[in-house]
């Protein structure tokens, strides 16, 4: 069975083949602009437990989001954190691209936080300024939505850098 796991769970009492999940490709094609805006969405496990929404731990993981944008490492348009999650607008640089770059600093704040991030990542490419502007609003509405708080604006786990323009969005 092609894309089917080996192993079967049992479902009510039938039993069912689970898809075999695929690493999702995150090299940005010759052809995207670089300094391109993504959508990134970082999953911690278990869902639902709050690993990041505490003083401790989610000063330090906006702390090293601030210092990757600080050393150029990326350019962060908009991080916001929610107790399971972080969701954020960054550009990558080329060389050595989001995968590694994204590899990296889940590593880091692994290692130095005690975060335990799902194995992979999400990202989308934003295509132009309506994108950049409706996923903005997507993000920074999230903790509204899930009840975290009444206004965005009273949100504390977020990271807005403002100190250089952006680059060009392709």
């Amino acid at each position: 069975m092609a894309g089917r796991a080996r192993h079967s769970v049992r479902a009510g009492h039938c039993y069912m083949d689970l898809p075999v999940r695929k690493k999702l490709p995150h090299a940005i094609p010759q052809w995207v602009a670089e300094g391109s805006w993504f959508f990134i969405t970082i999953k911690c496990l278990p869902p639902g437990k709050n690993q990041l929404c505490r003083a401790d731990t989610g000063d330090a993981v906006l702390a090293a989001m601030k210092y990757n944008h600080d050393k150029l490492v990326w350019h962060c348009r908009l991080c916001l954190l929610m107790p399971d999650h972080l969701h954020g607008i960054l550009a990558f640089p080329r060389e050595p691209g989001m995968e590694t770059v994204m590899k990296n600093w889940k590593k880091y704040v692994a290692g130095k936080h005690n975060v335990d991030w799902q194995r992979d990542f999400f990202d989308h490419r934003l295509r132009d300024h309506h994108e950049l502007d409706a996923k903005a609003g997507y993000i920074l509405m999230n903790p509204v939505r899930k009840g975290l708080c009444e206004r965005a604006e009273d949100w504390v786990w977020v990271y807005r850098p403002n100190d250089r323009p952006p680059p060009l969005l392709g």
